[in-house]
């Protein structure tokens, strides 16, 4: 893996005029300087998003106020005594090389025992003033040539998975009377760099989440009819809005042969993706096991006892309206296994529900027995289908949008457009977000609008 090199830029400071360092140590400076390197330091580790670069600009603050020579950063994270892994060098750095431990964990030095070992599992901050290590110490090149050292541990959970290592060419250049403060201030940062690292895991988790969704959803809009298929003397439209990537509505129009078409509807219990899945499940079995289409009644029985028999559990159900329309008798013989009755506006004015043999939905008993009920359209009427997703939308109030409302959205939209199903959906969806205050919706939203010609 390539080493990632962050780009300077975003590291460009605020336009402040920052004193040259005084001599002497960061706590004898005057507390107006201090307090304008802490400021300016703070403004520079918060405006970072990646760790690697958090990491340099922190060091970079730190050796301006407290200077070094070098350092190496050391992990034990996920590893048994004795071993240890070195993550950041000034060996490195030397060398033109920039390796990212979050991104390169492959390329990290892996060690056991020698000095640094010592230090990181002893657990304790030290100050070393006359280092003198042996050429055979695991980690000779990377303390090669230093006479000082300052090991300054970082816990996590008790435990001292991190330590830095800042080191001086000169023997006893640290005070240690620093070392609490470099303590202090070093866990706090670790945490914040942990901090960061989560949020950046958490980040690309979501992203992948959300591409793995995006993808279900999808495949479940593929599900859905691409176009509604011509009936003689109807006009059809329709509207699917999900309340997550994917939702567990779905509707679906066949033609059925000699002038009589299929119009299913259903809704799933529950949201997200475990209703995409039901509702593909329940999709196949429709479309691909179903031999019985006509009359409704034997279609909910097959999808009904499928369903019951080997994918609803834990309270899961479908709720389904199924009617074949027969075009040179304008008449429908539905069945509705649970879901909400469809309104029919009738060509004076007045609505009717659909609600005849209402039964219960689909998945939840093996044995139900389903009735067909009929009923024929006059020139004029319009049939809206729909899902619980319209009814329970809900205002600031939390009241839901409901049956009235939904009849009196049908009767305003029909009585102002002529068989235009279209502009019918168009007034009912606005009717429906004018309510809830144009909030993304609860739940899954569906509607089916069809329109019988005079």
């Amino acid at each position: 893996m390539d080493a990632q090199t962050p780009d300077d830029t975003s590291v460009a400071r605020d336009p402040i005029d920052l004193p040259n360092t005084p001599p002497g140590p960061f706590d004898q400076w005057p507390v107006e300087v201090q307090l304008q390197y802490m400021h300016q330091m703070m403004r520079d580790v918060s405006r970072q998003s990646e760790p690697q670069m958090l990491v340099r600009i922190y060091s970079d603050w730190i050796d301006r106020i407290h200077p070094s020579d070098g350092y190496i950063a050391l992990s034990r994270r996920d590893l048994l005594s004795p071993w240890y892994r070195i993550t950041r060098s000034q060996l490195w750095e030397d060398q033109g090389r920039e390796v990212n431990p979050w991104k390169q964990r492959d390329e990290l030095p892996l060690l056991d025992r020698g000095f640094l070992g010592q230090l990181i599992y002893g657990e304790v901050a030290r100050t070393v003033d006359d280092l003198d290590i042996s050429t055979t110490d695991p980690a000779y090149e990377h303390l090669a040539g230093y006479r000082s050292l300052q090991a300054i541990p970082q816990f996590e959970n008790g435990v001292c998975v991190n330590m830095v290592v800042r080191l001086s060419r000169q023997a006893r250049a640290f005070d240690p009377r620093v070392l609490p403060m470099m303590v202090w201030s070093s866990n706090l940062f670790s945490r914040a760099t942990k901090n960061l690292v989560l949020t950046d895991e958490l980040r690309q988790a979501y992203a992948l989440v959300d591409r793995e969704l995006q993808a279900v959803s999808d495949i479940q809009k593929s599900l859905l009819p691409e176009s509604l298929p011509p009936i003689p003397g109807v006009r059809l439209s329709s509207y699917y809005q999900t309340s997550h990537h994917a939702g567990g509505d779905y509707y679906d129009c066949f033609d059925l042969g000699d002038g009589r078409f299929g119009v299913l509807i259903a809704d799933v219990s529950g949201h997200g993706t475990p209703a995409a899945v039901m509702m593909a499940v329940t999709h196949a079995i429709a479309h691909n096991g179903a031999t019985t289409p006509d009359p409704p009644a034997s279609l909910m029985t097959f999808l009904n006892q499928r369903l019951s028999r080997r994918y609803t559990h834990k309270g899961m159900f479908v709720t389904a309206f199924y009617g074949v329309y027969d075009s040179k008798t304008r008449s429908l013989v539905y069945c509705s296994a649970g879901h909400n009755p469809p309104r029919v506006y009738r060509n004076d004015g007045s609505i009717v529900a659909l609600n005849a043999h209402r039964h219960l939905p689909l998945g939840i008993i093996d044995d139900e027995v389903f009735e067909d009920a009929s009923f024929v359209f006059s020139p004029g009427d319009v049939l809206v289908l729909y899902t619980d997703g319209i009814t329970e939308a809900r205002a600031k109030s939390d009241e839901l949008f409901g049956i009235d409302r939904l009849d009196e959205s049908i009767g305003r939209a029909c009585s102002q457009v002529s068989h235009a199903p279209d502009q019918v959906v168009d007034r009912i969806v606005r009717a429906v977000q004018e309510y809830s205050g144009y909030t993304a919706p609860r739940d899954d939203q569906t509607l089916l609008v069809a329109t019988f010609d005079p």
